[in-house]
């Protein structure tokens, strides 16, 4: 390991650069590699990329532990393709708006829908969106509250559940840090335990109904739910085609196509793992073996889904399977992410990046503040580059040995990563499911920023405070913190708006 003292942050520090400046975070962290590569090996560009493929891309895609991960996530996205596609998820949310009849069940429809649908969430808005936008429309709620909702549902509830999507790809950034500093704990464990501690996305679930049954709305958002209430609809012409289109193209699916391959994938899961030992003994429990089993249950789901979508005469067998592949296909992006996150911290590493900022940090910064300011960056990142999992990428290789270094709760470190990259990504205007939800919401784009924005920001306060508080402490009862802030917040938004 080389020591380069500050100029072992250069990676890092371009990657960021290049990924706001061209809000593209594959380019970033490429870039930032290189960077790297150049700082240890010279400035020969020639030699630096066939370091860079060699000695880095190759070498982390290829460890055994990371190629489970980028397996799994194969297998993730064909069956989540399948998902948005055989209009099953649009089915099960048509089936649950027969029992909505006032303006709060309405609400609470929504977002028990976003909730139920949470192993895709970028397709959650375009699923519950046009579903609920003409419901909302006849009872005069606005399409601002409906984008809100859907948007709260999406990716807070995905990054909670820790067998999907957002939590396998963290904890394989999770487990290339654990690797190089000889924890032994799985990252799956340390993933289900940092879950109390993600605060953002707990408080932002819990927000909905919290503000939906107490009527209470403020700044933007009240504006466009007095003027609902007028019969003003703000409506984005260009969305809602999308209303039409889906239940076309769903007539023939039933809800079925989603709780059947669902309840097939955690049966075949649960199965292969409980016969391993878990969840009572995962001492005993190879890495790999885990994701093989997480692996046969999406297989099994995939395989069911396509038979099912042949029963009801979506696709034939062949085209389904044809599906499957080309969603398995849509993924590229994210492994190219996660192979130049792993590299990324690879190059870190041997530049002596955690070292340095250990050294920078000691005496000079109170380490019970570490997890706050871990949110607050992560926040920032994830504004400016509209990517939660570009901020994963770039700080778990940074916050992960830090809180090893000053024996911090681990749980609480990871724990605000993940809320600081989705408080970023709520608030921003290029996040991809800010975009998403307004459209599928059929609300225009700014309408939506300028709606949500300062619930995210209320959010975000309540929880940044309960980050000081989990920092001192260590406990997850510190959430408690965020919700006390949160409802005496509310009450003087009541008082001071004069809600009923």
């Amino acid at each position: 390991m080389t020591d380069a003292g500050f100029l072992s942050l250069l990676p890092v520090l371009v990657t960021l650069g290049i990924a706001v400046w061209t809000r593209n975070v594959v380019l970033g962290l490429f870039i930032g590699v290189f960077t790297g590569v150049l700082l240890l090996n010279g400035i020969n560009p020639f030699t630096g990329v066939s370091i860079l493929v060699e000695d880095y891309l190759v070498a982390q895609a290829s460890k055994s532990a990371n190629m489970g991960i980028i397996i799994l996530m194969i297998f993730i996205a064909g069956l989540v393709g399948l998902m948005e596609k055989s209009g099953g998820a649009a089915a099960f949310a048509s089936m649950m708006i027969k029992y909505i009849n006032g303006k709060i069940k309405a609400q609470m429809g929504a977002w028990a829908s976003g909730c139920l649908l949470f192993f895709t969430d970028s397709g959650t808005p375009l699923i519950v969106g046009p579903l609920f936008r003409p419901i909302i429309d006849g009872l005069k709620i606005s399409r601002a509250k409906l984008a809100w909702i859907i948007d709260t549902t999406a990716s807070p509830v995905a990054v909670l559940i820790p067998f999907i999507g957002w939590g396998l790809y963290t904890q394989g950034l999770i487990g290339e840090e654990y690797t190089a500093l000889g924890i032994t704990e799985s990252p799956f464990v340390s993933y289900v335990k940092a879950v109390p501690f993600q605060f953002y996305s707990l408080m932002a679930v819990v927000m909905v109904p919290l503000f939906v049954f107490s009527k209470t709305d403020f700044g933007p958002m009240k504006i466009a739910e007095d003027n609902a209430a007028k019969g003003i609809v703000a409506k984005d012409q260009e969305t809602d085609t999308l209303e039409a289109d889906i239940a076309d193209a769903n007539n023939k699916a039933k809800p079925i196509l989603v709780w059947l391959p669902l309840s097939i994938m955690l049966v075949v899961m649960f199965s292969l793992l409980f016969s391993k030992g878990f969840p009572f003994d995962m001492s005993n429990l190879p890495a790999n073996a885990f994701r093989a089993s997480l692996s046969t249950g999406y297989v099994f789901a995939a395989a069911a889904l396509i038979a099912l979508m042949a029963r009801y005469g979506i696709k034939s067998l062949a085209a389904g399977f044809a599906l499957y592949l080309n969603s398995m296909s849509k993924i590229i992006n994210i492994l190219a992410i996660l192979v130049l996150a792993w590299s990324l911290g690879a190059v870190g590493k041997d530049l002596g990046a955690p070292a340095y900022i250990a050294a920078l940090v000691g005496g000079n910064i109170p380490v019970f503040f570490i997890p706050a300011i871990a949110f607050m960056v992560g926040g920032v990142i994830s504004f400016s580059t509209g990517s939660s999992w570009g901020t994963y990428a770039i700080l778990i290789p940074l916050v992960i040995p830090l809180a090893f270094q000053f024996d911090i709760s681990m749980y609480v470190c990871i724990g605000a990563v993940l809320s600081g990259g989705l408080f970023g990504d709520h608030c921003s205007p290029i996040s991809d499911t800010t975009i998403l939800s307004a459209t599928g919401a059929g609300c225009s784009h700014l309408e939506h920023v300028k709606t949500q924005l300062p619930y995210a920001v209320f959010n975000g306060i309540c929880c940044l405070a309960a980050f000081i508080v989990a920092g001192i402490t260590g406990s997850a009862w510190a959430l408690l913190a965020a919700a006390g802030l949160m409802l005496v917040g509310m009450m003087a938004i009541r008082r001071f708006t004069g809600a009923a």
